[in-house]
């Protein structure tokens, strides 16, 4: 959402205070503001991720269209509302990232699936909205979010390795650098006993090589999403695996920096959109020392409780994150 003047960008950080205390149903009521004040105006000039399309009005009986202008992560969160939305609707149409409609053509809700493109969307519709502003729509609440994973599926890949499957993402996109671990820092976690760890980044460089890490074809979302499927855990920074694997409902631990988007929240260990994930913090801006430290410490635990019983893992093992 882009600001115009000083009241919505003073709006903008209530709203963001609002949404990381878990407070939504305050956050939207300020959503409200900041849209009765623009008079339904919408500005297509704007990049598209900044963009304020919903105008309010009900889906009801009426051809819904949504745009995914956000990242893939993004879309793969929130594409869970689209039967919510087909339940009021008269018909549903998904415009969303050509990269990512392989991966949701199981997605219940969906009678046009449409590829992104510069331009207009190529569907006829009564009612069209961000894919990122359906919580706002919904008036979604922490106890109301639509929690029932996985929600998306993929065949398992045959992947060799012994002992603990482990996914690792570590490099999140260019606008936002905080979100990413330099290699370096990540890299003590690799020489955990007991776990094998694979890749999930699409092209490591040279100076992102490990012995103990594997390198895999991840050229494709199917693919990817068949490689953490295959995982007993997946390990990544807040970036699109994370969203997948949560989406997939993977065992999911997330490394977040001190400022963390909305949806994580502030001081938790869990989060409601994600029942499978288990968050790790920075405790200082750039301080990913002891968030690696705490990882470390967290997969020796279940490396224990696996070699005292004996069995194979589940997702509860891996709850030992909200306190190690």
């Amino acid at each position: 959402m882009a600001f115009d003047d000083d009241l919505d960008v003073r709006d903008a950080r209530e709203w963001m205070r609002l949404a990381r205390s878990g407070n939504l149903a305050a956050a939207w009521a300020v959503s409200d503001r900041i849209r009765a004040r623009r008079g339904g105006v919408r500005d297509w000039s704007l990049p598209r991720h900044l963009q304020q399309v919903w105008d309010g009005a009900p889906f009801d009986g009426r051809r819904v269209l949504v745009r995914c202008y956000h990242g893939l992560g993004d879309t793969i969160q929130f594409i869970r509302y689209a039967p919510l939305v087909r339940a009021r609707a008269r018909s549903v149409a998904v415009w969303a990232q050509p990269a990512v409609l392989p991966l949701l053509g199981g997605v219940s809700g969906v009678d046009q699936w449409l590829a992104l493109h510069d331009g207009i969307p190529d569907v006829e519709y009564d009612v069209d909205i961000e894919i990122m502003e359906l919580p706002y729509a919904f008036r979604t609440t922490l106890t109301t979010i639509p929690d029932v994973v996985p929600y998306l599926a993929a065949d398992p890949r045959p992947l060799a390795g012994d002992g603990l499957r482990v996914g690792v993402a570590w490099r999140a996109g260019d606008w936002d650098s905080r979100r990413s671990i330099p290699f370096s820092q990540l890299a003590p976690l690799l020489d955990a006993d007991g776990a094998s760890f694979y890749s999930l980044e699409l092209r490591p460089t040279a100076d992102e090589r490990h012995d103990k890490l594997r390198l895999l074809d991840t050229d494709g979302l199917v693919i990817t999403a068949r490689t953490i499927a295959a995982m007993d855990l997946v390990i990544s920074i807040d970036s699109m695996p994370a969203h997948l694997a949560g989406a997939l409902g993977v065992p999911t631990w997330t490394l977040l920096p001190f400022d963390a988007d909305w949806r994580w929240m502030e001081r938790r260990s869990d989060n409601p959109w994600y029942p499978t994930m288990r968050l790790f913090r920075q405790g200082s801006p750039g301080a990913w020392t002891q968030v690696i430290d705490d990882i470390c410490a967290a997969l020796r635990t279940v490396g224990r409780r696996k070699r005292a019983s004996n069995q194979s893992f589940h997702g509860s093992d891996f709850d030992v994150a909200i306190t190690a």
